[in-house]
């Protein structure tokens, strides 16, 4: 609320009148700035019905900063010519001063002042006439010319009179009613301050989800409504044994390089693994079986042993069709979401950690149009129906398709997925059943988070350079399922 004195001073200014009063007029007979009174006015509003006042505005004109200078100084080149006293002045020390560059061109074409470059201590300025008449200023002074000297200035005041509750007393209005009132019974004699119901309440403190991870729950709950079941992905280290060999990829594979891969220094070896499946690993990479010949080359336990952060959640479905193995088969449909790292070159759509979307489907006699139709089926609840599949290459899947959606917006098609059927050679060690097959496909969770949120760099979205408004400012996802 205003000082109190200034709120009881125009109260008493108001009461003196019976038309009213202008606020622009009230603030200059007492010295303060506009504002003041204006912030008088508007709390006298906020105790009710005191005073009535009705925003007005008026527009005039006014000299800026610098023709205001120019009316009370002189123009630049009246100035520049002042200062030239009768035996010259060093160019050099007139461009010093703040007038003296625009001064100088102006006078010269005036003919006020002339340079005589031959002076043996460098160029000297020296009057050519004795006495100028400045017309800039004197035009000034009567509003004639200067545009770019002059601005529009709009003011706004209040025009007040007397309102139907006036009184140049002001009471203080309660604002709350306290305990203390109701007992003693003298919130009866209390004014009360008008409760605004239409006002915005503050908003609680509270946490906010990550874009990401909205995005992630509408993807989990379209595997939970596609009756899948969650696999545990809580292990960020993997040893290379479940990330690589597992899976059928061989020990000199370029994904198992340092410049693709993280490697752990402390612990840097695994050494639990069932012996009976890694030896059959080992058999199906160094001489085949399966009816698969292999890659031919001497497998190495120590290569198996070196802990990674895992390069990709397929690891984790490795662990999880072993442990089906080992008990009686039953068709499962398995996904995850989670986060995986490699060794990438950081830019815009790349970091060095993301996280990854996989769904797995193990039953008896799974095909490829299995797998498409699955495919269909899960990216129609996400909104794409138009796809097209591209045959691909993965280490352990045979055949591998790369999935394409037409953009509307980019009116082309851009690659969402990848997928495939899981090779022999990656589940029979495990001890899976002849007949079974395993379907699979993957996506970054990154990618579509970005289309949906409208970030075009991927910085924005995950890393130190978030903008934490963003986090709570986003709304919640919704997909156009």
């Amino acid at each position: 609320m205003a000082d109190t004195g200034v709120l009881e001073t125009l109260l008493q200014r108001v009461e003196k009148v019976d038309d009213g009063v202008d606020s622009l007029d009230v603030a200059t007979s007492l010295g303060v700035d506009h504002q003041v009174i204006v912030g008088a006015v508007k709390s006298l509003q906020a105790l009710g019905d005191v005073i009535s006042a009705e925003l007005r505005s008026s527009k005039h004109w006014e000299l800026t900063e610098e023709g205001t200078e120019i009316a009370e100084q002189g123009s630049h080149e009246s100035r520049v010519f002042s200062c030239i006293p009768l035996e010259g002045l060093a160019q050099s020390e007139l461009m010093k001063l703040p007038f003296g560059k625009i001064g100088f061109s102006k006078a010269m074409s005036n003919k006020w002042i002339r340079v005589d470059k031959a002076h043996e201590g460098g160029p000297r300025i020296f009057r050519t006439v004795e006495s100028i008449e400045d017309q800039v200023r004197e035009k000034l002074f009567l509003v004639q010319k200067g545009n770019i000297l002059l601005f529009s200035l709009t003011v706004k005041s209040y025009w007040i009179t007397k309102g139907n509750s006036f009184s140049t007393t002001i009471t203080k209005q309660e604002t709350e009613l306290t305990p203390e009132m109701i007992a003693s019974g003298n919130w009866k004699e209390k004014k009360f301050k008008p409760y605004n119901f239409e006002a915005m309440g503050v908003a609680p403190d509270c946490g906010h989800l990550h874009p990401l991870m909205k995005v992630r729950t509408q993807f989990r709950q379209i595997f939970l409504e596609m009756g899948f079941t969650e696999m545990p992905t809580n292990n960020f280290i993997e040893s290379s044994f479940w990330n690589f060999d597992s899976l059928f990829q061989p020990q000199q594979h370029p994904a198992r390089d340092q410049h693709d891969t993280f490697f752990l220094s402390d612990p840097a070896h695994a050494h639990q693994f069932p012996q009976d499946y890694l030896e059959r690993v080992k058999k199906v990479h160094s001489e085949g079986g399966y009816g698969s010949q292999g890659y031919k080359y001497d497998w190495k336990i120590e290569e198996a042993q070196k802990n990674i952060l895992r390069t990709h959640t397929t690891a984790v479905s490795a662990r999880m069709l072993y442990k089906l193995a080992q008990q009686k088969f039953t068709p499962v449909k398995y996904f995850s979401i989670d986060r995986v790292f490699r060794n990438e070159t950081l830019d815009a759509t790349h970091l060095a950690e993301f996280h990854q979307i996989e769904g797995v489907v193990a039953d008896y006699g799974l095909t490829l149009g299995d797998l498409m139709g699955v495919l269909h089926q899960f990216f129609t609840k996400l909104g794409i129906t138009k796809l097209r599949f591209k045959p691909a290459y993965n280490p352990y899947t045979e055949p591998s398709m790369e999935v394409f959606s037409y953009h509307e917006g980019l009116k082309k098609w851009v690659e969402v997925g990848n997928s495939g059927v899981f090779r022999p050679e990656m589940l029979l060690p495990m001890g899976l059943p002849e007949g079974v097959s395993v379907i699979a496909w993957g996506l970054s969770l990154e990618r579509p988070t970005m289309i949906k949120y409208g970030i075009n760099n991927i910085r924005e979205l995950v890393g130190h350079k978030v903008n934490l408004q963003m986090v709570y400012d986003s709304p919640i996802c919704r997909l156009d399922s």
